[in-house]
């Protein structure tokens, strides 16, 4: 059965947590800090759900995955997208993202980007695939070297990744 979209509500703010806990642990042995780190919080899943820039697959009444955005510029940014290790590689998260792209169109905005790291096989490769092309580091729009300062906040290797762009 193929899951279903939907706009994400607030009853599944700790499922979306637990997606996104239950994702990260493919991290475990190439990047621990990472697997470790605290899912989103629900303050920030709230704030999404009430702006529309959070979108869950939906299998058997629960969710399955999502896609987290935000608008920065002239598109939708994506901040996460997880899916359960027990659903990967049925092309839901490229379902997700296309729904994301929708979303942008609607809104009157020309792409998608994100920030990734390049050479983790599910990450900017997998992003590739999907038809995001990545964007030069002098290239980078005021907006994404917000996102960057604040990756490297985090403690995030910023040399390890790259950032991307997809026209809608």
């Amino acid at each position: 059965m193929t899951p279903t979209l939907r706009d994400a509500r607030p009853e599944d703010i700790e499922t979306v947590r637990a997606i996104e806990r239950a994702s990260a642990q493919r991290f475990i042995g190439l990047m621990d800090a990472l697997a470790a780190d605290e899912p989103s919080s629900p303050e920030v899943l709230a704030a999404r759900i009430a702006a529309g820039g959070l979108l869950v697959a939906i299998d058997a009444d629960a969710p399955i995955a999502f896609v987290m955005f935000r608008p920065v510029e002239d598109g939708l940014y994506i901040e996460q997208i997880d899916v359960l290790p027990a659903f990967a590689g049925q092309r839901i998260g490229a379902r997700l993202l296309d729904a994301a792209a929708d979303t942008a169109r609607t809104r009157g905005l020309s792409a998608l980007t994100l920030s990734t790291f390049r050479e983790v096989p599910w990450n900017a490769p997998w992003y590739r695939r999907l038809g995001f092309i990545d964007i030069a580091d002098v290239a980078l729009t005021p907006g994404l070297l917000e996102i960057r300062r604040a990756h490297l906040e985090r403690g995030l290797d910023e040399d390890a990744r790259t950032f991307m762009r997809r026209p809608v």
